[in-house]
């Protein structure tokens, strides 16, 4: 199951050794035969096509299948009306999905490389929200098209951020950042315009219970042709499995080849979507099953892995309908990314990742750096007239007299309520709360040298999700003051697994640890789905909690995130020069005397408490502890002293934007805070990075 690194010798250009799709077998060891993947794999999913048509409600199972041929009415409607539909989504979708995984961890040769884990799937449901909010005529389009122009943006955008590089730990986590937001723009659409897009919130996390015979009959040739093309391209694509430069020397156009890889994998991937909605890991599941079964030959891959996959995503649905916790029905991808999370993780640890060069976690431009003094005292400026602003804005207009007359005690009850006893506080907690996450992202981004990095998706926020997710589903009588908590514990937790599943050797290799928290956060997305889409209680407040929401946060919220920031204050100002250090890579540090791992444990503990504290007040946020600290990054430069009070000062900036908007734009209805701040955030982060790149 593991990518194993290439024999010892010159390494191929293209990618990290690291990054091959296509682990060969242990020495002296020899895996099924291609005869078995293939047989067992149409032997399981023969099995599962018939205990998934056996289930279901109506009191018919397979022993009815008599009365079927015998023309019972009951029967032919539920097996054929109900129950076959349902199957033949699963089947066509699975497939889709497994062969369009396939090919792209073969494309660019990367063994975590998936339709989902690289932001397709999530650019093809904002593809398909979009038009179906505003509306927009497509005349013959279907709506596979929508999906693979959307897919094939988000690819073109993961690319770009990544820099072209196909290494694990750049590609997959540009992949996973693009997810993210164009997840967050997703969940945004679907709140602002929640008659236009009905129950898409539960399609959105992939779904059979939508299946329609119609749509699953037009995606077979996209599957079909997919396929035919997987095959046409299959011996370039064993070839290029053997590294860029061998591949040109055999003659193979590996440009063409890998766009023409791309392409008919986002084909594939639109065309699942569009029939069951977003589904992640089984692009990553199915080809690793049947290369862990021998198969290398693209031949045989491809189909395989089209058996596997719609077997998989058919036991996923199955599991989901038997194992639902309150007897809801649970979407089939919230079980398949549950399952296949573990799978992941077991890919990131045992993978051998490529060394970042030491330096900065970004790239800063000489010459060009402002002085600390002026970039601090503007940024204090603007987080105070955005302050101001928030307290003035709202569904209640405040004059801007009654915040001077409150400022200088003479304010009236107008600006005592709804001013000092609401929005002031939550406005502080915001960015006290941003703050954090961008000191706790800067942190990190630093010491993984990565400025993709962050702990939103490294885990401890999904953590800190599932933590109160559990809380809320488990027991809902328990008091509101509990959610912290369980959220801080969930947070440590997550940490504390990912960093001890990073260890090789005796030590954590950054890159390393990023990939597991990855995986991490992953898993406990999906546990945290699972008990949300199938509770019964208090689910509109896990919702809204894990959107991330400054919503009814008082002066007790703000003290204890007070006391939290003066505590850590300390510590902090010890750690600004061994963050310093561990930024220089592995060898400087030791040479200075600095104990490394029990250095980089620590410091990463420090970021965590950091993070977890604001995410037990605010929810879960993304994107404040990655765009804050780049942003800060390309004004002061990388020195921690220098770098991480401007990103506090952005990432609190950032967090009472979002805050003020939220509760402006649809007043007086809310929209999170967390998706906001994703949303603002995003779009200057893919292109600073781009531009650092071209730079």
């Amino acid at each position: 199951m593991s990518a194993s690194a290439p024999p010892a010798g010159p390494r191929p250009s293209g990618g990290p050794a690291a990054a091959s799709a296509a682990p060969a077998a242990r020495p002296g060891r020899r895996g099924p035969s291609a005869a078995i993947a293939v047989g067992g794999g149409a032997l399981a999913l023969a099995a599962v096509v018939l205990l998934h048509l056996a289930h279901g409600r109506g009191g018919v199972g397979l022993g009815d299948l008599p009365a079927l041929i015998a023309g019972d009415e009951h029967v032919r409607a539920v097996l054929l009306g109900g129950r076959l539909p349902r199957t033949l989504a699963g089947v066509v979708a699975g497939a889709a999905f497994a062969v369009s995984g396939a090919l792209l961890q073969s494309a660019v040769r990367n063994p975590l490389a998936a339709p989902d884990t690289l932001g397709v799937t999530a650019g093809g449901y904002l593809a398909m929200v979009a038009a179906t909010v505003t509306g927009l005529s497509f005349g013959d389009l279907p709506r596979g098209a929508i999906a693979f122009l959307g897919g094939l943006a988000a690819a073109a955008v993961v690319h770009a951020v990544a820099g072209g590089r196909n290494d694990s730990s750049h590609l997959v986590l540009a992949g996973v950042s693009v997810s993210l937001a164009l997840s967050s723009v997703s969940a945004l659409l679907v709140m602002l315009f929640e008659a236009e897009t009905g129950a898409v919130f539960f399609w959105g996390h992939g779904s059979l219970a939508v299946a329609d015979t119609d749509r699953s009959l037009t995606a077979l040739p996209l599957l079909a042709v997919g396929l035919a093309g997987g095959l046409l391209l299959a011996r370039g694509l064993d070839i290029l499995g053997t590294g860029d430069d061998t591949a040109r020397g055999l003659g193979v156009p590996v440009g063409r080849l890998r766009a023409g890889a791309v392409l008919l994998s986002v084909l594939l991937a639109a065309g699942a979507v569009a029939v069951t909605g977003p589904i992640g890991f089984i692009g990553l599941a199915a080809p690793h099953i049947v290369r862990l079964c021998g198969v290398r030959r693209h031949l045989l891959l491809l189909p395989a892995a089209a058996l596997w996959g719609a077997g998989l995503l058919l036991a996923a649905d199955l599991l989901a309908r038997v194992t639902s916790p309150t007897g809801n029905e649970v979407p089939a991808g919230v079980v398949a990314a549950l399952f296949g999370a573990p799978l992941f993780l077991v890919l990131a640890r045992r993978l051998p990742v490529e060394p970042v060069a030491p330096g900065t976690a970004a790239p800063t431009r000489r010459g060009r750096r402002v002085p600390l003094g002026p970039v601090v005292a503007g940024g204090a400026i603007l987080l105070g007239v955005l302050l101001a602003a928030g307290l003035l804005a709202g569904d209640v207009a405040v004059p801007p007299g009654e915040l001077v007359a409150l400022a200088t005690g003479n304010g009236g009850d107008l600006a005592r309520t709804v001013v000092a006893e609401y929005r002031l506080p939550r406005l502080l907690v915001a960015a006290l709360a941003g703050a954090m996450l961008a000191v706790a992202g800067g942190i990190v981004q630093t010491v993984a040298r990565n400025p993709m990095a962050d702990l939103t998706v490294m885990g401890v926020s999904g953590g800190a999700g599932f933590g109160a997710a559990l809380v809320l589903v488990a027991l809902p009588m328990v008091p509101y003051a509990v959610l912290p908590v369980a959220a801080f514990a969930g947070a440590a937790a997550a940490f504390a697994t990912a960093y001890g599943l990073s260890r090789r050797g005796g030590s954590v290799a950054p890159e390393r640890l990023v990939l597991v928290g990855i995986g991490m956060f992953a898993l406990t997305t999906a546990a945290t789905n699972y008990l949300v889409t199938g509770a019964q209680f208090r689910t509109a407040q896990a919702l809204r909690w894990l959107s991330g929401s400054t919503y009814a946060r008082d002066t007790t919220d703000l003290l204890v995130l007070g006391v939290t920031t003066a505590l850590a204050a300390v510590p902090l100002a010890v750690a600004l020069r061994r963050i310093d250090l561990l930024a220089l890579g592995e060898d400087t540090p030791r040479t200075l005397g600095l104990p490394l791992e029990r250095t980089r444990l620590w410091v990463l503990a420090l970021a965590v408490a950091l993070a977890a504290s604001a995410v037990a007040m605010v929810g879960t946020v993304a994107f404040v502890g990655l765009v804050a600290p780049h942003a800060a990054r390309m004004l002061t430069g990388s020195r921690a002293h220098r770098l991480l009070p401007v990103a506090g000062l952005f990432g609190a900036a950032l967090m009472v934007v979002a805050d003020t908007v939220g509760r402006t734009v649809i007043a007086p209805a809310e929209i999170p805070s967390g998706l906001l701040a994703a949303v603002i955030g995003t779009p200057y982060f893919a292109w600073r990075l781009r531009r650092d790149r071209k730079g």
